[in-house]
């Protein structure tokens, strides 16, 4: 009889699917964008930009945005350690690693999009 190893990763479906979903929110966001300042056709410089940002909806938006890329490369990072780095505490402190980068980061968004 083998003795079956729980590491505590959610494999499969979900995972997938966070996948999926968040990179269909990141396509939508880069499309929006995209349309937003196209059709003002006057060159991209600082009064365009703070323009856009200005309205609550794009902020909205980029937070989601950012969230979901977040999420997104949760899921692949710790599935590349996951497969490539053998030793659990080097794998562990990478994972540590990985999650306060992306929470900083998460973060910093937060305070430009609303400071």
């Amino acid at each position: 009889m083998s003795a079956r190893v729980v590491t505590g990763a959610r494999y499969g479906l979900r995972d997938w699917l966070a996948q999926r979903i968040t990179a269909a929110i990141m396509a939508v966001y880069t499309l929006i964008v995209l349309v937003s300042v196209s059709r003002w056709g006057e060159p991209l410089g600082y009064a365009v930009w703070r323009e856009l940002f200005a309205q609550g909806w794009m902020r909205v938006a980029t937070l989601v945005f950012a969230a979901s890329l977040a999420w997104h490369l949760w899921v692949g990072v710790r599935d590349i350690l996951m497969d490539y780095v053998k030793p659990d505490g080097l794998r562990l402190a990478l994972h540590a690693l990985v999650l306060l980068l992306i929470a900083f980061y998460l973060g910093w968004t937060v305070e430009i999009l609303w400071r």
